[in-house]
């Protein structure tokens, strides 16, 4: 019961509070790329994109911290390239858009955004259900009670619009919502974390001796 509250719990934080640095990273790397673009041929762009480009890293590094916990298992951050010795002040200042991870994790900023919606929206809407519905016996009764009110969802499907019936009907929901949601959110977690992963992260191999010498044998070639 203990891991079983842990993951609901690690599940729901990793998605509510992906939102809101998905759409400051979403807007700031949108901007970014867009001011950059615009001013190439004014010898600043590059400059704006590589600065883009670091802040993407930056909002990639805190997403590699936060996926073992909802993954289960250790992820590498990958390797990005560094100036070369003597590299002049230019060349040093484009640095974060060399190699091809700092093109993923741009990528990723834009693309995350719409999923973390989703993935927000869901989790919000099934602990709302769960909520509201586990409670309804608390308070039903009232909204069944206020003038003119004429049964709700229960009358709209045929059913009978008493206040016992209306009560049950919004109950039943909420059990059918509580029911459902861990795997729920796990699937919402899930999905945004797997999208993290392929794009931000390598695997980790030395859990895997046999393996790890297997690669290291081939890169000896």
């Amino acid at each position: 019961m203990t891991s079983l509250r842990h993951r609901i719990a690690t599940d729901t934080r990793y998605v509510l509070l992906g939102l809101p640095t998905a759409v400051i990273a979403f807007v700031l790397v949108v901007t970014g790329i867009s001011a950059g673009a615009g001013s190439l041929v004014a010898f600043v762009g590059l400059p704006v994109l590589a600065a883009t480009a670091a802040m993407a890293r930056n909002f990639a590094d805190v997403e590699r911290v936060l996926l073992p916990e909802v993954l289960g298992r250790r992820l590498a951050r990958p390797r990005y390239p560094q100036a070369p010795d003597g590299a002049g002040r230019l060349r040093r200042a484009v640095n974060p858009l060399a190699g091809g991870q700092a093109w993923l994790d741009l990528l990723h900023a834009i693309i995350a955004f719409p999923v973390a919606i989703a993935a927000f929206v869901v989790t919000a809407t099934w602990w709302a259900g769960a909520i509201a519905g586990l409670t309804f016996p608390l308070y039903g009764w009232m909204i069944a009670g206020i003038p003119d009110f004429h049964g709700g969802l229960p009358e709209l499907l045929g059913l009978s619009n008493d206040t016992t019936t209306f009560v049950v009907f919004n109950t039943v929901l909420g059990v059918l919502f509580a029911l459902t949601l861990v795997p729920v959110v796990r699937g919402a977690a899930l999905i945004k974390a797997n999208l993290a992963q392929a794009l931000l992260t390598r695997p980790v191999y030395d859990e895997y001796p046999a393996r790890t010498s297997v690669y290291r044998a081939m890169a000896e070639v």
